[in-house]
């Protein structure tokens, strides 16, 4: 969360988080004393940020709440959080919502660690529920703000554009330059660290993790991007059969994603849980329990060998062995049911 407090910072004061390392501060004589404690505290300090416009709004709003203080911006996050339940009870029955609001991942990754793709996943729910009401124009400015604040939004946001007219294309186009202007015309957006976040950082990957020990690592991401587009795209035009809209299957979109991803951390999670609230199943909610086992590093590990980022082998098995077992228990129960009703 430093880098939260430290972008906001840059923001308010030098009109962009972009374009320049926190290790270029480093000798800043500069810096207030509370300034130099959170840049010294980053993670990753020689990449500029790779946090969405969206999220550098916040961030800079948060500096004016409380600067250098983490709470101005966990009171946002809370908001966020609290806006996404007041959905959810519109679309789910209250037992699921509260088993939501109740879930040790959320609370911990949103209360405590004040990770902020809750806000992105707030804003694409509130994209699809304002599509499924027909308040056109609020769902793609809404699909605009989350894919500005994270990226993982554009797996979804089709959904919310099919079968609208150019004029929602348009607005939703408009709504994410206005987005992105004010930095790139700086000379600066999150391009840069998204493309070398993705090109060289794995941790607590899956099937990743296991084609890459066949396959060098761009052929292993190579295949698995194109399986996994190539299913999105059957997914969605099979969605799209009976004409209406519909919520499409956003937890089985993302959990595939993150599956194949070369980097699962925890909070990504938060992009799923919120459809399995809609779409009730045990898988979601195990994975939920078994992503905390990835804090198990070596970082948090007294005494360890490990590299500070660097997971036990026994922990991981452990973590997608809880996850598989659980995926193998919906499908029976699906499977059961099924042959029930033929009966």
């Amino acid at each position: 969360w430093y880098r939260y407090l430290w972008d906001g910072y840059r923001f308010v004061t030098d009109g962009t988080p972009y374009g320049v390392a926190p290790s270029a501060f480093f000798t800043s004589a500069s810096l207030p004393d509370r300034f130099i404690e959170i840049v010294e505290q980053i993670n990753n300090p020689d990449l500029p940020t790779i946090y969405g416009p969206t999220l550098q709004y916040l961030f800079a709003l948060s500096y004016f709440i409380s600067p250098g203080e983490l709470w101005g911006l966990k009171l946002i996050m809370l908001g966020a959080d609290l806006g996404l339940i007041a959905i959810l009870l519109r679309l789910a029955p209250l037992k699921y919502v509260v088993l939501y609001a109740w879930c040790p991942l959320v609370i911990k990754e949103i209360a405590f660690t004040a990770h902020p793709d809750g806000i992105g996943v707030f804003f694409l729910l509130s994209a699809l529920f304002f599509r499924s009401r027909q308040y056109y124009i609020a769902a793609v400015i809404a699909a605009a703000l989350a894919v500005a604040a994270k990226v993982f939004a554009l797996l979804i946001v089709p959904w919310v554009l099919w079968r609208l007219s150019a004029k929602y294309w348009l607005i939703f186009g408009v709504g994410l330059m206005i987005l992105y202007l004010p930095f790139i015309v700086q000379g600066g957006n999150d391009f840069f660290s998204l493309f070398y976040f993705a090109q060289y950082w794995e941790f607590n990957a899956a099937a990743f993790a296991v084609l890459n020990l066949f396959l060098s690592d761009s052929v292993a991401k190579l295949s698995l991007a194109a399986a996994f587009l190539a299913g999105l795209v059957w997914y969605f035009f099979k969605s799209q059969k009976s004409g209406t809209f519909t919520l499409p299957r956003a937890d089985w979109v993302f959990a595939l994603f993150l599956f194949i991803a070369p980097v699962i951390n925890a909070w990504y999670w938060l992009w799923v849980l919120p459809f399995a609230v809609i779409f009730p199943s045990v898988w979601a909610w195990a994975a939920a329990v078994a992503l905390l086992l990835s804090y198990c590093v070596g970082l948090h590990i007294p005494g360890s060998e490990l590299l500070a980022y660097e997971m036990p082998v026994g922990v991981r098995i452990l973590e997608f062995s809880i996850i598989a077992l659980a995926v193998l228990f919906d499908l029976g129960r699906r499977r059961k049911l099924v042959q029930s009703k033929q009966r």
